[in-house]
């Protein structure tokens, strides 16, 4: 018990620090930091499993209550250009995911894990159960998180604003309508929902099926009643128990191996950023979105994040949003089950 008590503390101080200082995905890094150097230096970080399965239900429902009403009528207008995005991402990954383990150290599993562009705070955990090395999964994804949030927005503004690439589509603006709130007895409605289906998922023996019932859970509990809530702050727990749990098995040989994940983290750029301009022009070209709000879409970022920044770049539409959520659930619920089969079948 003692050792849980050391081991979210130093997760949590240190994700606190990383937080400070405004590194993205400050909370779930940070506390893989903390952990990793408390089991380094004294070999006593520990987390229990439970702290996983609390992890990845409290993700699902985050992800679960992020989804609103509006966004599904919205999706009968943009549904094509999804398919589309889903279609490239997944192309992205499985090609990404076999350049990365043909041209470095990481296992097969582990490099299609680190392509996926899910979340920092579920992807790193879902691949703990898909048998990857969740360390570096974590890392990559902090890689990809990074440039997304700092590079491919400012990139993506000078590039439509180029004379060759500029904007003549006049395009009708979608504004979402949000219905975030907080109460606490929805809250606690919310967690109570997302654990007995994430309960129900961790006994089905599917891999990730832990946070993917959860999610779909309180997408069904928002939609019908619209009392599903959770407020950032647990979202932070989240990737805190999350952090401690992967960083509380690092050792210093994980620690010796980090120099290798220099060739995957050029690979996973290059490839996201060939994806995003080849998936924005398509996009552009073919379901006449501008061309900013066609690139951002395909920017391996958060749909809260996007949120912010299109906002900053002079996007008006929201239909950056809804894509990024679509692709979101999409790459949580789908794309490990699809890097596992092909995994299983290449071995």
């Amino acid at each position: 018990m003692l050792n849980l008590i050391w081991t979210m503390l130093a997760g949590y101080l240190t994700g606190r620090i990383f937080l400070k200082v405004k590194i993205p995905g400050g909370m779930m890094i940070g506390s893989i930091a903390g952990a990793a150097l408390l089991n380094i230096a004294t070999n006593m970080a520990y987390m229990p499993y439970a702290g996983r399965l609390a992890a990845q239900i409290i993700a699902g429902a985050f992800i679960g209550v992020g989804l609103e009403k509006c966004d599904l009528k919205r999706l009968k207008t943009i549904y094509k250009p999804a398919i589309t995005l889903i279609a490239g991402m997944l192309v992205l990954n499985i090609v990404s995911g076999f350049m990365i383990y043909y041209f470095s150290h990481l296992d097969l599993m582990t490099s299609l894990m680190s392509a996926i562009p899910g979340g920092i705070s579920d992807i790193p955990i879902i691949s703990e159960e898909m048998g990857a090395d969740s360390s570096k999964v974590a890392l990559l994804q902090f890689v990809r998180l990074v440039f997304g949030l700092g590079v491919f927005p400012s990139m993506i503004a000078k590039i439509s604003k180029m004379k060759y690439f500029e904007n003549s589509i006049n395009k009708d603006v979608y504004k979402r309508t949000s219905s975030s709130f907080y109460n606490l007895n929805c809250m606690l409605l919310t967690l109570a929902v997302a654990a007995v289906f994430g309960i129900i998922g961790k006994l089905s023996g599917i891999p990730s099926a832990s946070l993917v019932f959860s999610m779909i859970s309180v997408i069904v509990l928002k939609l019908s009643t619209n009392k599903a809530c959770m407020p950032r702050s647990m979202r932070k727990f989240a990737q805190l128990l999350a952090g401690c749990y992967i960083g509380s098995s690092f050792t210093l040989s994980d620690a010796a191996e980090m120099r290798f994940l220099i060739v995957s983290s050029i690979i996973l750029l290059v490839g996201y950023f060939t994806a995003c301009f080849v998936i924005g022009n398509i996009l552009n070209k073919k379901y006449r979105l501008p061309l900013d709000e066609a690139m951002l879409a395909a920017t391996p970022a958060g749909a809260s994040d996007m949120a912010l920044i299109s906002a900053e770049i002079g996007i008006e539409s929201s239909d950056v949003i809804v894509l990024q959520i679509i692709r979101m659930i999409t790459a949580v619920s789908l794309f490990p089950q699809i890097m596992r089969a092909i995994a299983m079948i290449a071995s």
